[in-house]
């Protein structure tokens, strides 16, 4: 990264697969990698050294990623690393509410599960202020585009959704 020291990101997830995926891309992109199987492990982590940012899952056994975050908010210093919400959950009972909370109060940056690796990077590489290349840039373009949309989806009511389905098919 140019001499500059890697940024430390934190992984927290309580699925495996899903952390060493996460950890495997973030490594492959040069990104100085810890991980954590859940909130409370992940609260450890960070008082041992600040993140640069943390991903974060949001159904968790033991802690979830929502009470991490309000932990996280408790510390002036811990409440300024930038989150990114990397669920599975996003549109079922497990996580919605969650997810609306923390898209509207804290972190307005998700990806739902399955993540694209190159989406997963341009999108932290965006939130951290990085250097970019066009693909990831196009790529980041692209999450903010599908979020804002999830979004006035989730809001819609029967009527817009129906105009929106009729516009969407004839344009495939």
């Amino acid at each position: 990264m140019n001499g500059n020291t890697k940024k430390r990101i934190l992984v927290v997830d309580d699925e495996a697969d899903v952390r060493n995926f996460l950890k495997a891309a973030l490594i492959e992109a040069d990104f100085e990698v810890i991980t954590a199987e859940d909130g409370n492990i992940a609260l450890e982590e960070v008082k041992k050294q600040l993140p640069d940012l943390i991903s974060l899952d949001l159904v968790m056994p033991k802690k979830s990623g929502a009470k991490f975050y309000h932990e996280l908010t408790k510390k002036k210093e811990w409440s300024k690393i930038p989150i990114i919400i990397v669920t599975g959950h996003a549109r079922d009972d497990l996580g919605k509410a969650d997810l609306k909370e923390l898209t509207m109060s804290g972190p307005g940056v998700y990806l739902e599960k399955p993540v694209k690796p190159n989406n997963y990077i341009a999108a932290i590489k965006g939130i951290l202020k990085m250097e970019v290349t066009e693909e990831e840039k196009q790529s980041a373009e692209t999450v903010n585009l599908q979020n804002d949309l999830k979004n006035i989806i989730d809001s819609a009511d029967s009527d817009t959704l129906k105009k929106l389905k009729e516009i969407l098919n004839k344009k495939n």
